[in-house]
């Protein structure tokens, strides 16, 4: 078995592929930071997205309860309209047999 010997300029390499080491593993936790923070604004953007639009679906099923409503209304006025046509024409008919 032999033994190397460090020299100077091994330790200068070694220190220096430490110190880029370093470097690396800042520069990779300055980017997970980042990431994180885009994460954190995705989120806070989804949860308001979902918000509204759960807010525009409620106003939408509000909108159709009353527009079923209308529409009821409006089959009952078309209703009452007939039966008072109906009572006028069968005036009419006995106005003129009369």
């Amino acid at each position: 078995m032999t033994v190397q010997r460090w020299n100077d300029e091994m330790l200068d390499e070694l220190a220096s592929t430490v110190s880029d080491l370093r470097e690396s593993v800042s520069d990779l936790r300055e980017s997970v930071t980042e990431v994180k923070d885009s994460v954190d604004g995705l989120r806070i953007t989804a949860q308001a997205l979902l918000q509204v639009a759960a807010q525009s679906q409620s106003r939408m099923d509000r909108f159709d309860e009353e527009m079923e409503l209308l529409k009821q209304r409006q089959a009952e006025s078309d209703q009452r309209f007939n039966v008072l046509l109906e009572e006028v024409r069968f005036l009419i008919r006995g106005n003129q047999a009369g």
